[in-house]
């Protein structure tokens, strides 16, 4: 699958093949000096995944460096925190790492950014990844699409599935649940029929369109129950002045008439009336 183009990418920020540059020389160190970075977005990892890029590390070798920055005596994780546990776990002694300089900020921002390239980040990580830019490091929603390649409206509906009940948020994390599960269950008003919509999907295996359309039948519903007889009798009124469907919703402070039409003529001829 090619790799999605996020924003300038991870290579603008990293570059693709650092052994080919002086000023990203590739070093040796022991991987005891290095340690993760607890503030990466990625907080789960799937474990046979690891085992199997532990088998390929032990007959190729780490392919690409793990990118470190100084951390007191030791070195810190930048990217490739997932090469540098499977490197463990191959019983790797030492792994190759280019040394940068990177602010907090930046650290947060390639992590972000390389996992989202290779769509690693359950809906979660992410969230939580664009809250942090925004809490800790001041970042808009618009600077962090510009920065990652994402509308400011993907921004503000991944950071929507934190106001989800936290069994929900668990079935994110799990993968029980997708992000477009999430954005429609979120349709629904309070969080007892979340839950209760989740465990319906889970159950019996709905896709996203069939949640929304539960979310739509709903509402139909609901605009019917709470529809005055008062109204209900203008609505049939107006259908016969017509002679086609009227709909009105009404409120206490506003309202709204919706008058169907099927071709110029009918609109013509609903013109001569209100002209009348």
């Amino acid at each position: 699958m090619a790799k999605k183009a996020l924003g300038k990418g991870l290579s603008a920020l990293i570059p693709e093949n650092p052994e080919l540059s002086n000023d990203n020389s590739v070093l040796q160190l022991k991987i005891t000096e290095i340690e993760a970075n607890e503030n990466q977005p990625r907080r789960k990892f799937d474990e046979e995944a690891l085992n199997s890029l532990a088998e390929s590390i032990k007959e190729h070798g780490i392919v690409q460096p793990i990118i470190v920055r100084r951390d007191g005596e030791g070195y810190q994780i930048v990217a490739g925190e997932r090469r540098w546990r499977a490197a463990r776990i191959a019983g790797l002694k030492a792994v190759p790492v280019v040394v940068k300089d990177y602010s907090e900020t930046q650290i947060l921002e390639i992590a972000l950014i390389e996992n989202l390239q290779r769509e690693d980040l359950n809906p979660i990580e992410e969230a939580n990844a664009y809250k942090t830019l925004m809490e800790e490091h001041s970042f808009s929603q618009d600077e962090i699409g510009k920065r990652i390649g994402k509308s400011r409206s993907a921004i503000t509906n991944s950071l929507r599935l934190l106001n989800l009940p936290a069994e929900i948020v668990e079935h994110l994390v799990s993968g029980k649940l997708t992000a477009g599960h999430a954005r429609a269950i979120l349709a629904f008003d309070d969080d007892k029929k979340r839950i209760e919509v989740a465990e319906r999907i889970i159950n019996e295996g709905l896709n996203v369109r069939q949640v929304e359309k539960l979310s739509k039948e709903k509402k139909s519903v609901k605009r019917v129950k709470t529809k005055s007889a008062e109204i209900c009798d203008i609505e049939e009124r107006l259908r016969n002045i017509f002679g086609t469907k009227v709909t009105i919703t009404h409120s206490k402070k506003k309202g709204k008439i919706e008058i169907e039409y099927y071709g110029i003529d009918d609109l013509d001829k609903i013109l001569d009336l209100l002209e009348k």
